[in-house]
C-alpha cells in the first residue's frame, strides 16, 4: 500500500479551490488530475521582470512592473479595433494599455483615472509611442506579490499561467518532508537539496539547475531501483535449463547463412536458456537485422528441449505477419505453430486452447489475449516480446506466472535504443545487439520534396505502378488521436482512387481486424498496388515487392518513426525509394531530422540523434502507446545520472539492507512517489 505520508500528494485535484468543471477540462488535457501531476508539471520556461519607476524606450521588448496612473480612454468607433487606456508614470512619461475584444466598460471598471495601479506586462514599442498589451493590474500595495522571476508554464486553452501558478502554489502546500534515500555522500558529493525544497525551488526559479538536477535524479533513481527490484525477483524465481539438440535448428532451409551478429547473438541466448535462473535479454536490431530468425532458432531451441515457446507482438497485423513468417521459415519441420488473438472465438479459440494445455502445440504467436488466465500451457519455456516498449513491467511479470517455473524471457526491439535509454527503460536485462545486416538487403535511397510538388510525386508513382512496383503512401498524424489520422488516410485514398480506381487499398487502426487483415492480404499477394495507411505500418509488414513509400507530412514525424516506416521497404531484390513530402514551413529541428534522414540508414545513429532533438518517451513510442515517459529528468539529466542512480540503487540493495533498512524504507516512498509500485508488489510484503 502507498505509504501514507504521501496521500496529500495523491489527492485529486478537483478538491483544489477554485477547480470547477470549466477549469478541470485544460487541466484534463494537459494529463493533470492529482496534486502530484501538478507537482511535477515543471516551469518550461521563465520571464524576468524589470522592476522600474520609469517608462524608457531602451525597455522595449522586456516585461516590466511599474507603477502608473490612467489619464484618458481612447475609444475607437470601431467595434473591432482595440480599446485604449492612456497612462503616465511618476515623471510623465506615456504608454498605451491595449485591450483587444473587450468593450470599454471593463477596462474603465479595472483601472478609474487618476488612480494608481501597479501594471506587469511586455513593454514594446509601437512606433514611437510604448504599449502594453493586456496587462497584469494590481493595487499598489500589491505589487509585492509579483515576483521579479515569474515561472512560465505548459498550458492548454482555457488556461492561463497565472491560474497555473495558483493551482501549482496549492499541489506545493501537499508535498510533505519526504525521508532522503539518496546514499548519503552522494548527496554530500552533489550538494542537492531535500526533495521538498528542490521541488519548491524549481517551480520559484526554473533557472535553478541544482534542485532540477536533484528532481530528476530521484526519478532515474526511482526507475533504476524498479528494475533492478525485478531482475532480483525474476532471479529468486526458479526456471527450467533449456538445452536443445540442434535438430530442428539443422532442418531450416535459409536463403541465405546467418551473420555473425545473428550468431553471436543466439550464441548469447543459448547460453542464458541453459542456466536454472530465467534468463531476461534485451535484442536489439536496427530494421531488417535478422531477429526474427534469432526469435525462431531461440523458440525452436525450446522445442527440442520438449518445452512451448509463445511469440507476443503489440497489434494483431504484426501477430499474423509474424505468424506467417515463422510457419514460412519453419516450413517442413514437424513443429505445430499457432496463432491466437482477441478476435479468435468459439471452437477455433477452444482448440488452440486445448493444444496448448496438452502439448501438441509448439508455438504459440498471438497478442495480449495470450496472457490471459484461460490460456494455460502445458511446458512454457521461452517467451519472446516483440516491441518492448508496449509492454509494461506488471505485463512481463503476468507472462511469467503462465509456467510452474519462470519462463526464459527474450525481448525485442526495432527502434535502435542509445545506451543511456537501455539502461533507463532495460536496466535489469541483459543486451545483444544486431549490428550487421543480412546480405541482399538492398539500399534505399532517401529524397526530401515538398508537399507543393504532390502532382509531380502521383505522376512518379503512376510510372513505378506501371512498371510494376507496388508503394506504401504513409498519411501523417494531424491531431493527437486516432481519427484525425484516419480521415487523413481515408482522404488521400480516396483522391488517389479517382486516378489509380481500385488498385488502391486502405489500412488504418480503426478498422475492423478482418477487413485490416483482407487489405493487407489484396496487398501482398498484389491485388492493389497502392497501399494508403496510417502508422499501422510502422512495424512488422514485409511486402519484398514494394519498393516505394511515401510518407506525407514527414516534418511531423520523429525519426526513429521515420526509420521506422523507410524499414517498409528495401525488402526485396529491387533498389528502394523513401520519399519524403515536407510541408512548407519548417522549423529548424524539422530541417535537421528531415536531412539527417537523407544522410544515413543507420538507426542506431538516428537513434541517438532523436534523443537530442525530441526526448526519451518519443524515442520509445512511449507517449503514443500509454507506457509512461519520464515527467521530471531531461534526456540530459539521463545521460548524466544514470549510471550514479544506478550504482546508488545497487548500494542500497547490496549494502544497505535492500527497503528493509532505514534507507530502503526512504525508497520505498521514492518508488511509489513515481508510481513504481509493480517494483514494490515483487517483494515478499511489499
Amino acid at each position: 500500500m502507498r505509504p501514507d505520508i504521501l496521500n496529500p500528494l495523491f489527492a485529486e485535484i478537483s478538491l483544489f479551490k477554485g477547480i470547477g468543471p470549466a477549469l478541470a477540462r485544460p487541466l484534463e488535457r494537459l494529463g493533470l488530475a492529482r496534486a502530484v501531476d501538478v507537482a511535477f508539471h515543471l516551469p518550461v520556461s521563465w520571464v524576468d521582470r524589470h522592476l522600474t519607476d520609469r517608462l524608457d524606450m531602451a525597455d522595449a521588448g522586456r516585461v516590466v512592473g511599474i507603477e502608473l496612473t490612467p489619464v484618458d480612454y481612447r475609444a475607437s468607433g470601431s467595434a473591432r479595433a482595440p480599446f485604449r487606456v492612456d497612462m503616465v508614470d511618476r515623471y510623465g512619461n506615456h504608454v498605451a494599455l491595449v485591450y483587444f475584444g473587450k468593450n470599454s466598460g471593463w477596462p474603465r471598471k479595472l483601472l478609474p483615472l487618476n488612480e494608481p495601479k501597479y501594471i506587469s506586462g511586455k513593454l514594446e514599442a509601437y512606433g514611437d509611442t510604448l504599449q502594453i498589451v493586456h496587462p497584469d493590474v494590481l493595487a499598489p500595495d500589491e505589487a509585492n506579490t509579483l515576483p521579479a522571476r515569474e515561472s512560465v508554464y505548459g498550458l492548454s486553452e482555457g488556461l492561463t499561467n497565472n491560474r497555473m501558478r495558483d493551482i501549482v502554489a496549492q499541489a506545493l502546500s501537499r508535498a510533505p518532508e519526504l525521508p532522503e534515500w539518496i546514499e548519503p555522500s552522494l548527496l554530500a558529493r552533489k550538494d542537492w537539496p531535500a526533495w521538498r525544497e528542490a521541488l519548491a525551488r524549481v517551480h520559484a526559479d526554473p533557472s535553478d539547475a541544482m534542485a532540477r538536477a536533484r528532481l530528476a535524479y530521484d526519478e532515474i533513481f526511482a526507475g533504476q531501483l524498479a528494475l533492478m527490484l525485478v531482475r532480483q525477483s525474476s532471479r529468486r524465481r526458479r526456471g527450467v535449463p533449456i538445452q536443445g539438440d540442434g535438430r530442428l535448428r539443422a532442418m531450416l532451409k535459409l536463403p541465405f547463412a546467418p551473420t555473425g551478429a545473428q550468431r553471436r547473438a543466439f550464441g548469447e541466448i543459448e547460453g542464458d536458456m541453459a542456466q536454472g535462473t530465467p534468463m531476461l535479454r534485451l535484442l536489439q536490431g536496427d530494421v531488417g537485422s535478422g531477429k526474427t530468425l534469432v526469435a525462431l532458432m531461440a523458440l525452436l531451441n525450446a522445442v527440442e528441449a520438449g518445452m512451448q515457446g509463445a511469440m507476443l507482438a503489440p497489434t494483431e497485423i504484426l501477430a499474423r505477419q509474424h505468424y506467417e513468417t515463422l510457419r514460412k521459415m519453419a516450413s517442413g519441420l514437424p513443429v505445430e505453430i499457432a496463432i491466437l488473438t482477441g478476435r479468435d472465438k468459439g471452437k477455433v479459440r477452444e482448440a488452440t486452447l486445448m493444444g496448448l494445455a496438452d502439448g501438441s502445440i509448439d508455438i504459440l504467436v498471438g497478442t495480449h489475449a495470450i496472457f490471459q488466465e484461460a490460456v494455460q500451457y502445458k511446458a512454457l519455456g521461452l517467451a519472446v516480446i516483440d516491441e518492448q516498449h508496449r509492454f509494461g513491467v506488471a505485463q512481463r511479470m503476468m507472462l511469467a506466472s503462465k509456467a510452474e517455473r519462470s519462463p526464459h524471457l527474450l525481448v525485442m526491439t526495432a527502434t535502435p535504443i542509445p545506451r543511456t535509454l537501455t539502461l533507463t527503460y532495460y536496466g535489469e536485462m541483459e543486451v545483444s545487439r544486431l549490428d550487421e545486416m543480412p546480405p541482399g538487403r538492398q539500399p534505399i535511397q532517401t529524397l526530401v520534396m515538398a508537399a507543393s510538388r504532390l502532382d509531380e510525386v502521383v505522376e512518379a508513382l503512376a510510372r513505378h505502378v506501371e512498371g510494376g512496383g507496388q508503394a506504401y503512401w504513409v498519411c501523417p498524424l494531424v491531431e493527437e488521436s486516432e481519427t484525425s489520422d484516419q480521415a487523413a488516410a481515408e482522404m488521400r485514398a480516396e483522391t488517389l482512387r479517382e486516378r489509380f480506381g481500385n488498385r488502391v487499398g486502405l489500412v488504418h487502426g480503426r478498422m475492423k481486424g478482418p477487413d485490416k487483415d483482407a487489405a493487407m492480404a489484396a496487398f501482398a499477394a498484389n491485388r492493389t498496388q497502392i497501399l494508403v495507411a496510417t502508422t499501422v505500418i510502422e512495424v512488422g509488414v514485409d511486402v519484398p515487392n514494394s519498393s516505394l513509400i511515401i510518407i506525407e507530412g514527414a516534418d511531423r514525424f520523429g525519426l526513429a518513426q521515420l526509420h521506422q516506416l523507410r524499414g517498409r521497404v528495401g525488402r526485396g531484390d529491387k533498389p528502394s525509394t523513401c520519399l519524403l513530402l515536407r510541408g512548407n514551413a519548417l522549423g529548424e529541428t524539422s530541417r535537421a531530422r528531415l536531412a539527417l534522414m537523407r544522410e544515413t540508414n543507420d538507426g542506431f545513429r538516428i537513434a541517438e540523434e532523436d534523443l537530442k532533438l525530441r526526448g526519451a518517451g518519443e524515442v520509445l513510442g512511449t507517449r503514443q502507446s500509454g507506457e509512461a515517459a519520464l515527467k521530471v529528468a531531461s534526456p540530459e539529466h539521463v545521460a548524466a545520472l544514470v549510471d550514479s542512480a544506478r550504482d546508488d540503487a545497487h548500494l542500497l540493495i547490496e549494502r544497505d539492507g535492500g527497503l528493509d533498512s532505514a534507507r530502503g524504507q526512504a525508497a520505498r516512498v521514492c518508488l511509489y512517489l513515481f508510481e513504481k509500485d509493480a517494483a514494490v508488489g515483487l517483494l515478499r510484503g511489499g
